[in-house]
């Protein structure tokens, strides 16, 4: 019994480490990323949780093992937002902050370069909120989630658009 309750505890902690590395990486991969998965991304993610299966659950590969797992992660899940809610700096280091890339129809070149969004990809989220240049634009922000809202016509006009991926709209095309 000793030993069985020894395993749980240590599929809790191993569950636990893996949740926190991945927030981690995935913060450090940028918000850009997140709004717009590819084919590849995709594809990206399923590894990564089939890579940290074994270093969560050990060899106890019992459905119990699999539901210890499983709900450390929704009880952490749980309690890391509880927490983000809590404390707004949390939040903040965690989630990132909204990045302005236009301001008064002007691009704001440094946020653009530490968010990693060429002009073309500018151009086109622009197209996509229905506005053809950048001046017309009166603010442009890269929110935390990934997306990127576009407010035109002396604010008025607001839309906020996931980003399609590259893979979607080729097959959107054909």
């Amino acid at each position: 019994m000793d030993i069985i309750n020894n395993q749980y505890v240590q599929i809790v902690c191993s569950s636990l480490v893996i949740y926190l590395f991945i927030i981690i990486a995935f913060r450090v991969l940028g918000k850009k990323e997140l709004s717009q998965l590819s084919v590849v991304d995709l594809v990206f993610i399923l590894l990564i949780s089939n890579a940290v299966q074994n270093a969560m659950v050990g060899s106890n590969t019992t459905l119990a093992g699999g539901l210890v797992a499983a709900a450390a992660l929704f009880i952490a899940n749980f309690l890391f937002k509880q927490l983000m809610y809590r404390f707004p700096r949390l939040d903040n280091l965690v989630e990132g902050e909204a990045t302005m890339l236009i301001y008064d129809g002007k691009l704001i070149k440094k946020n653009t370069v530490k968010a990693r969004i060429t002009y073309q990809e500018i151009m086109e989220i622009l197209r996509e909120h229905g506005v053809s240049s950048i001046e017309e634009v009166d603010l442009a922000v890269l929110e935390v989630d990934g997306n990127i809202s576009v407010l035109s016509e002396k604010f008025k006009r607001r839309t906020v658009r996931k980003r399609k991926s590259k893979q979607s709209l080729s097959q959107n095309q054909g």
